[in-house]
């Protein structure tokens, strides 16, 4: 029998939502709607009478204007997920009268309210899978179901699957359903949980005034939209906080726009130099670069940039962001302090106050956080008290600092404009401030005006709540920033978080299997045979999962890394061997870990409160220091990434700090003080590098480079994990020299042993000094003809000696990173490259014609994938899975043109040969705020393909219950056999069947037509030759002979199916050498003048623009070469290169058409109606780019092997004559219905292709 059991509200909330501070005015008014509306409820009114008051408290409350409430169909009551009905359902409402015996109740489930609400989610969730919450309420009494209850207990279950499909097959209506569903709750062992308020008892008796701050938090919380909605919001990591963003960078110096040529949206400095900032950051540090001439005094300013101004900005920009790194990580610091003394904001020390002036903010960097405590300057311990030392490569002046600039340089007297929409409140706290403020108080200012703690305070209410800022949001912040130029964007939480999980989780499984000798399938296979209750065994357990190696090659701000890490604990307390350090206890025991919003959450098994550290509590004390020195040691052995960026690297070096951070714990000195500890030297896994070009390959033999220099890999290895916990910045520098060294033998010696060149080189020299230098030894002289061959030989050594110089020194080198020996913990003891268990990531996006100077390297090195015109990501693949191990996993998402491109064909045969686990397309959603890139990730082992391997095509982006729930649902399972090279289809395997067989009928369309199909024309220069009706007929008017030049000039979005097409521009064509062959004796401009005098007169003020196409004609009026231009003249067939749905059509009035179309240079009706028909709608959403908006781009690359059928006599016949009556009918009236005539041709259509009812239905 059904029961419903309560659950608390705090375990319901989201983590990150719970974390959020409520206004204490939003609060009031929400309390004050809610009095209001109880004290007009009127238990004798009409149900629709009490329905109303409920939906006015709420749209009053929450909901209005942002969200439209109101009934849907037969639906009770819904929210919608935005302002119009048309909008996606959120919430489904039932609502019954006072004290109807049809309201449920915990006592008695099984109530006519229970069955109303099964039935509307059934009907809702046929076609919505953005369904949140489902709601049972009287006003007094409100019983909340989140979505997922429903989907477990009733719509994943058969039997109410089974009840709902025959009520709905067999036409029997609601009324049947609920008495079914009455009698399937009595015998179904269902507990459906639910969050339960009662408004009576709160306003009736008075006891909201009783509740804590946290409690009413909790109940504003639970009905809010954030909640019943699951909408994301400011401290969302997936939600970039537009208004932190803004006026960050305008105190930068920096201003997002959109870039002219692709339309997506860039990070630059100011471009109107009268609205550039003196005072904004990146401003003064450009005059400071300026005044003291630093390029002038860097080796290698072209690394900065090719011109002055960028080189200034990329060195400015990038001085900025160390410093702002640094005083980020501080504010993420001062916010641990304070909330670690209960709240004492005493601990604060990022404020004007103190912080005075740059001079002291570089005393702050310097000499505070980088030095010990008694290590200090009475005068700064004097000003500065006791903030920790943290010992992290954070605080050293970066290379830059010392060749460029220190931020102690920058003018302290500066001023800047408050942001137009500052945070920053007047003293009353009501109105923005106004004016200018010194940049640095701003800054210290701006940045105190937000949260940057990351758990709940407890606070959760409060007079001017904060917005919290996360390390996640930073993230995003600075990866924006960072990005302006190369192509990265920003991966959101709910993305690394599964591929992490899906990657991870897989080489988890893989490395017990090798260790144990095991045939597990899956992680949950795993968690059921190991047995980790044993301490020895979840000690081995810890140090295999700790041996797991992964990368990620294009790291940015280090986003699936730091999601890599939570995964990893994740994984060890799933397993039950997160462990204390000390004790050797399961920290599962006391403790709930789950990872939520991309944070790593913690929670009290036994009373649900969130974790807080308090170093006076033992157990606090244990778990707060066990996480840290968890985290420390998978960063340090687990975690490596590699970006060409050195910004990049920067900002991923301090998010692992910053997680870090979370969990750094005071620890007892032997004086008995309690002292921070200190933070590891994570920055030597995390490095500045092109991963695409090395000059030494992989399988660079090292055993003779090993015997030539004093070291051996374990010592290598040794070195590098020495750095990583050194304690004193001349430890750091003496292990820094020994790791270098130690790469620099391996260069010259791999180049000496490896390098076939220098081999080449050395052969010659030795023939050099046997041939002629050492019988000079003896006193012998050379003749001349022995001089004449030495002096050959010399300038033959010479020359390879120099193209050896020049290789080496090529600007191709200049960042290239060595995957060869750069990562010792991926070399075995004889220095054998074994690669990386897990690469992860996001490649950068760039098109081929931006990196061309690459191509000669990339065309060496990437043999499998290598196409002239593919874009970087698909090279980044291909390194990817040659620096992974054999069978292991890798994960990218990057955009899905490489699945049809034809750049993407050597791709795609590369991967056909790899064990793809799974395929996720995301279309045209749009994931990365920044740009429409139809993001698609993939999931793979290094290994042949062996299994099936599951697609998802993800049609929307709000996962109510997660991302993992929402893929089981939709995912599907194929084979890689059904792959073929010209382009992937992502079906399943009826459907990939299906296109099989229509493909193998008839002849491919380019045959069919004689390959006659031909783009619309490209003038060059549209402004002069496309001209409008009013134009052409004044250029008539005034010379008739301008009619024989003048043709109708159709653009894509004027072709419609079947619709007599109508130009309502026309073309000036002169054709590639029309003139010469039409002059005669006169000169070309002259004959122009003469014939065409009209013309002339238009075109002449764009002769200059005209001449300078690369694509005219043999005269400036004349359009480029082109063969076909006769074929327009002809009855022909047309279609636009970019539509919803096949939009072919006849044309027998000698249009011309411009690129934005195609021709079929053929007069056949047939061909026409078979285009049209449903078939082929069907492979156009099976086999062509589908485009944001809904839209299919059907080039000819694809189209051309579309499947014709050859018909036979009669039914050409029948679909020529159909086709010609929907003609006739759509040139008397285009908007006429002819939908039966083409169900007619369709019917044929699918005789021709011999298809079966089944296959048929899948085309519908």
């Amino acid at each position: 029998m059904i029961k419903i059991t309560q659950k608390s509200f705090s375990t319901s909330i989201k983590p990150a939502l719970k974390n959020k501070v409520i206004a204490t005015e939003s609060f009031l008014h929400f309390e004050q709607t809610l009095v209001q509306k109880y004290a007009l409820l009127n238990e004798k009114e009409s149900e629709e009478n009490q329905k109303k008051l409920m939906v006015d408290f709420l749209e009053e409350a929450f909901y209005t204007p942002n969200y439209h409430i109101n009934t849907k169909g037969r639906n009770d009551t819904v929210i919608h997920k935005g302002k119009s009905p048309k909008d996606t359902v959120g919430v489904i409402i039932e609502a019954k009268k006072t004290h109807s015996l049809e309201m449920i109740s915990e006592a008695k489930p099984n109530v006519k309210a229970l069955h109303e609400l099964i039935w509307y989610y059934f009907n809702e969730r046929e076609h919505n899978h953005e369904i949140c919450h489902l709601i049972a309420t009287d006003f007094y009494h409100w019983f909340i179901f989140d979505e997922n209850e429903f989907d477990d207990k009733f719509y994943q279950n058969t039997s109410f699957k089974k009840l709902y499909k025959t009520a709905k097959d067999h036409e029997k209506g609601s009324a049947w359903f609920y008495d079914e569903v009455k009698k399937l709750l009595i015998t179904s062992d269902i507990d459906l949980f639910f969050n339960y308020i009662d408004f009576k008892d709160l306003i009736g008796n008075e006891k909201i005034n009783k509740l804590s701050k946290r409690a009413k938090a909790e109940l504003y919380k639970i009905l809010s939209p954030e909640h019943l909605l699951k909408l994301s919001f400011s401290n969302d990591s997936n939600q970039l906080n537009q208004r932190f963003y803004h006026e960050l960078l305008h105190i930068i110096g920096l201003e997002e726009a959109k870039e002219e040529s692709s339309n997506k949206k860039i990070i630059r400095r100011v471009k109107d130099i009268t609205r550039r900032n003196e005072g904004s950051l990146l401003e003064n540090t450009i005059n400071e670069l300026e005044v003291d001439n630093v390029l002038g005094q860097l080796s290698n300013p072209e690394a900065f940039g090719n011109t002055t101004e960028e080189q200034l900005f990329s060195v400015g920009l990038e001085l900025c962001i160390t410093w702002l790194n640094r005083v980020l990580f501080l504010k993420l610091l001062e916010s641990q302090l304070i909330k670690y003394h209960n709240n004492d904001y005493s601990k604060a020390f990022l404020h004007s106050a103190l912080i005075q002036d740059f001079d002291v903010l570089s005393e702050l960097f310097f000499e505070v956080l980088a030095r010990r405590i008694h290590e200090r300057k009475l005068s700064v311990q004097k000003l500065f008290g006791d903030i920790p030392y943290l010992n992290s490569s954070l605080f050293e002046l970066t290379e830059l600092e010392q060749k460029a600039l220190k931020v102690k340089d920058l003018k302290d007297r500066l001023t800047i404009p408050y942001y137009d929409k500052t945070v920053l409140k007047d003293p009353n706290g009501k109105r923005s401030v106004t004016g200018e403020k010194n940049t640095l108080a701003y800054l210290l200012a701006f940045l105190d005006a937000y949260s940057f703690g990351s758990e709940d305070t407890g606070d959760s209410i409060q007079d001017q709540p904060k917005d919290l800022i996360s390390a996640s949001v930073l993230g995003l912040i600075f990866e924006k920033i960072n990005g302006y130029r190369d192509g990265s964007f920003f991966t959101p939480g709910f993305i690394t978080m599964y591929m992490c999980q899906e990657t991870i989780r897989r080489a988890t499984v893989q490395k017990f299997n090798d260790h144990y000798k095991l045939q597990l399938k899956d992680f949950e296979q795993l968690k059921e045979h190991i047995e980790f209750t044993d301490k020895q065994v979840r000690q081995e357990a810890n140090t295999l999962i700790n041996s797991l190696r992964i990368c990620d090659p294009a790291v940015g701000s280090g986003h699936f890394l730091v999601s890599a890490l939570n995964e990893l604990i994740q994984i060890k307390y799933d397993l039950g061997v997160l462990q204390y350090q000390h004790s050797g206890d399961r920290i599962s025991k006391a403790w709930l870990i789950s990872i939520d919003n991309d944070e790593l959450r913690i929670v009290d098994k036994e009373n649900q409160e969130p974790f807080v550290y308090n170093f006076r509590n033992p157990d606090a004390q244990a778990l707060q220091e066990s996480l840290f020195l968890e985290k420390q040691l998978l960063i340090e052995n687990c975690l490596f990434g590699v970006d060409i960026n050195p910004k990049s690297v920067s900002i991923c070096q301090l998010r692992l700090w910053v997680e870090l951070l979370k969990n750094a714990f005071y620890k007892t000195t032997p004086e008995g003080k309690k002292e921070l500890e200190t933070l590891p030297n994570i920055d030597i896994n995390i490095k500045t590098g092109n991963s695409l070009v090395s000059k030494y390959p992989l399988d660079t033999d090292l055993s003779k480079v090993l015997r030539s220099i004093k070291y051996n890999i374990n010592q290598y290895r040794g070195f590098v994990q020495d750095y990583k916990n050194a304690s004193s910045k001349e430890e750091k520098r003496g292990l820094e020299r020994i790791i270098a060294d130690i790469k620099g033998n391996f260069r010259t010696e791999i180049a000496k042993y490896n390098n076939p060149e220098i081999n080449k080189l050395n052969k010659l020299k030795e023939e050099l000094y046997v041939r002629f230098e050492g019988n000079s030894l003896f006193g012998s002289q050379l003749n001349a003809k022995q001089i004449e061959e030495r002096e050959k030989l010399e300038e033959k050594i010479n020359k390879l000696d120099q193209e050896i110089k020049d290789s080496i020194d090529s600007p191709i080198y200049r960042n290239a990173f060595e995957w060869r020996f750069e990562f010792p913990e991926v070399l075995d003891d004889t220095g054998n490259f074994i690669g990386f268990d897990v690469v992860i990531g996001n490649p950068p996006y760039i098109k081929g014609g931006e990196f061309t100077e690459l191509k000669p390297f990339l065309q060496k090195d990437f043999p499998n994938t290598f196409t002239g015109n593919a874009d970087l990501y698909v090279y980044f693949v291909e390194r990817g899975l040659q620096i992974l191990k054999k069978e292991r996993f890798f994960s990218y998402i990057i955009p899905n043109k490489w699945m049809r491109a034809s750049y993407g064909l050597n791709l795609r045969k590369y991967l056909k040969t790899k064990q793809l686990h799974k395929i996720i397309d995301f279309g045209d959603l749009p994931v990365f705020e920044e740009a429409t890139t139809y993001p698609s990730i993939f999931v793979l082992s290094n290994t042949i393909p062996r299994h099936f391997l599951s697609i998802a095509n993800v049609t929307t982006l709000a996962f109510t219950s997660g991302i993992e729930n929402y893929l089981n649902e939709v995912s599907f399972e194929t084979s890689h056999e059904y792959f073929e090279d010209e382009g992937w289809l992502l079906s399943d395997l009826n459907t990939q069947k299906l296109v099989q067989k229509l493909k193998s009928t008839g002849k491919p369309l380019s045959k069919f037509v004689e390959n006659k199909v031909f783009y619309g024309i490209k003038t060059g220069l549209n402004e002069a030759f496309v001209i409008d009706a009013d134009t052409k007929d004044r250029l008539i008017a005034e010379d008739k002979s301008a009619a024989e030049i003048i043709k109708p000039f159709l653009a894509g979005r004027e072709v419609k199916g079947y619709q007599t097409p109508k130009a309502e521009q026309f073309l000036i064509l002169f054709e590639k050498g029309f003139t010469n062959k039409n002059k005669g004796d006169f000169e070309g401009e002259t004959w122009l003048t003469n014939q065409y005098p009209s013309i002339f007169q238009y075109l002449k003020p764009f002769a200059k623009k005209a001449s300078v196409r690369s694509d005219k004609g043999e005269y400036w009026w004349e359009l480029r070469a082109c063969d076909y231009y006769k074929e327009f003249e002809q009855d022909k067939i047309i279609y636009p290169n970019i539509c919803r749905k096949p939009e072919f059509t006849f044309d027998v009035n000698r249009l011309y058409a411009n690129q934005k179309c195609f021709i079929i240079a053929k007069d056949d009706k047939y061909l026409l109606g078979v285009l049209n028909s449903n078939v082929i709608y069907f492979l156009f959403k099976k086999l062509l780019p589908e485009l944001r908006g809904g839209f299919y781009e059907p080039n000819y690359a694809i189209l051309k092997d579309f499947p014709i059928p050859k018909p036979d006599a009669e039914t050409a016949s029948l679909i020529i004559e159909k086709v010609e009556s929907i003609l006739i009918q759509k040139r008397a009236n285009p908007q006429a219905d002819t939908s039966a005539i083409e169900a007619e041709i369709d019917d044929l259509v699918y005789k021709l292709y011999d298809l079966s009812e089944e296959e048929i239905s899948i085309i519908q």
